[in-house]
């Protein structure tokens, strides 16, 4: 039985001998889980969906989507997997609704029952044109195209850009739904609090390379604590201590270690206000990109 819907394995991609996409990415995505992949502009997140995907070829390393491999079983792939690009070019002459029973008949059945309550859910007018849409409809239609095929795997490239916040909140309702029927959806984003909100866990990318793993429960309940204090004395920073900020006689950092190694290093001066509280997934997130090294 295959044990990973999705599984690469030191997946490289390089658009030239010096321009780099990916190195040696490898992770696997489990069966009906949402995984989020983050990382910021030039990471390497659309260079490995694209790859995972076979619209560019990789230079090296291989990867599966159920158990198929995306060279050789591209057309297979495609045929159960939902994809919503981080652009989207359509077919501009025609209906919304010819566009989506059109583009969606390649992979599958059109579920027409489905389609009404996504149109429905995204306030979508299924009988404009294309070409007179705003990027944030094409966006609607990229999602509506994705899904009407009920497809076993959705691979989402920023897939909420361009969506207002009241259609990005029923978009997320729509992916709850999908993963209480089992769909394994990987979610590659930048927006943090979006992968936080959804996602079971989460890959980082740096440059190019995955530099972490985990759920998004085990990062949120690292050792690392978001501390204010207020204090007239002056503050030792240590190495432990990152993100430091001076505001209003405030001090806020983030601090990497134990509680027991923090309240040592506070005992030295003394303190009119205390707040320590669990950082954000951001902060985290930030944390690995200020990191001059990361193994």
């Amino acid at each position: 039985m295959w044990d990973a819907m999705i599984k690469l394995e030191q997946l490289t991609k390089y658009y030239n001998k010096k321009s780099r996409g990916i190195i040696d990415v490898s992770l696997e995505v489990h069966p009906g889980e949402i995984f989020g992949f983050i990382g910021p502009n030039g990471a390497g997140k659309s260079t490995t969906v694209r790859t995972l995907l076979n619209l560019i070829y990789p230079t090296s390393g291989s990867a599966q989507v159920d158990g198929l491999d995306i060279v050789k079983d591209t057309i297979a792939i495609r045929k159960q997997v939902g994809y919503i690009p981080s652009e989207v070019n359509f077919y501009g002459d025609m209906t919304v609704k010819k566009f989506i029973k059109y583009a969606s008949s390649f992979n599958g059945e059109v579920d027409e029952g489905y389609m009404d309550h996504l149109v429905e859910m995204l306030s979508l007018d299924v009988d404009r044109k294309i070409e007179d849409l705003s990027f944030g409809n094409k966006k609607k239609v990229a999602i509506v195209t994705a899904l009407v095929t009920k497809p076993k795997i959705l691979i989402l490239d920023e897939p909420t850009s361009g969506l207002d916040p009241l259609i990005q909140n029923k978009f997320f309702q729509i992916l709850d739904a999908e993963k209480k029927k089992g769909t394994t959806i990987f979610f590659s984003s930048h927006n943090l609090s979006e992968v936080e909100r959804i996602c079971d866990r989460v890959g980082i990318i740096r440059e190019g390379k995955l530099v972490r793993v985990e759920t998004i429960e085990d990062i949120l309940k690292s050792k690392s604590k978001r501390v204010k204090i207020k204090t007239k004395d002056t503050l030792k920073i240590t190495e432990q201590m990152i993100q430091v900020e001076h505001q209003n006689g405030n001090i806020s950092f983030i601090f990497n270690g134990s509680i027991d190694e923090l309240l040592k290093q506070l005992s030295a001066i003394n303190i009119e206000d205390l707040s320590i509280t669990e950082p954000t997934l951001e902060e985290i997130f930030m944390h690995f990109y200020e990191k001059e090294d990361i193994s």
